[in-house]
């Protein structure tokens, strides 16, 4: 059986696929930046710790070796972090303008 294979997808030992494209996480992905943006110090560390976690654990029960699940656990922080940095920046120009003097 031939199976495509990309950066949405991850081959486990078992010789099945495992789906996880990071745009299917996108809740999780908003919920992190939320909680951590709102937390801060120990409390922020602690949840960062648990969520991450629990995305390795889930991983390694699909049968996902130590390399792969570390990779997509630093992809998820990746976007995570994207996230929040999103959340401080200026609107584009000319969308939600409260500027009337244009």
């Amino acid at each position: 059986m031939e199976v495509e294979v990309s950066e949405r997808t991850s081959v486990f030992k078992a010789g099945g696929i495992v789906a996880f494209p990071l745009e299917a996480r996108a809740g999780e992905i908003d919920r992190c930046a939320r909680e951590l943006d709102r937390l801060h110090g120990n409390a922020a560390l602690q949840f960062w710790k648990a969520e991450c976690r629990k995305l390795a654990d889930e991983l390694a029960q699909f049968g996902l070796g130590e390399n792969e699940i570390r990779s997509q656990v630093l992809a998820f922080q990746a976007e995570v972090q994207a996230a929040i940095a999103r959340r401080y920046e200026p609107p584009a120009a000319g969308r939600n303008r409260s500027d009337s003097r244009t």
